[in-house]
């Protein structure tokens, strides 16, 4: 998957990694290959949860961005608020609650990383 320098090519397919928590606190390293276009990035700037009987579906939407920053403005304006927003839906995800609580402690995790990273940015600028 990469060339003598070590670059991985342009139409190569990113693999996704990390360890799946198997009962009894036991973690396996795990490779996620891509299927279709499933290593494409999906972009969104809007989530919605919705709770089913052992499901969590979670909605990734696209509002356009100058929609989003117009409100505001219009607001402040006193101008007349849309009835409602048209969106994109990109993706849909159904997840068991196990793989909710999961990824509500891997983005705990990687919050408090970038958290720790801005405090050190912070710090080493006043320095």
């Amino acid at each position: 998957m990469s060339d003598a320098k070590g670059k991985k090519p342009d139409d190569a397919p990113i693999v996704a990694t990390g360890a799946a928590t198997i009962p009894g606190e036991k973690t396996l390293p795990l490779r996620l290959v891509p299927v279709r276009d499933s290593d494409q990035p999906i972009v969104a700037n809007y989530t919605a949860l919705n709770v089913a009987p052992g499901m969590v579906f979670v909605d990734f939407g696209f509002i356009e961005p100058g929609m989003l920053a117009a409100l505001p403005r219009l607001a402040r304006e006193g101008g007349k608020m849309p009835e409602s927003l048209n969106g994109k839906l990109a993706a849909r995800v159904a997840l068991g609650y196990d793989a909710v609580a999961q990824l509500h402690q891997q983005l705990g995790r990687v919050l408090t990383s970038l958290s720790e990273a801005a405090s050190k940015a912070a710090q080493a600028k006043k320095t």
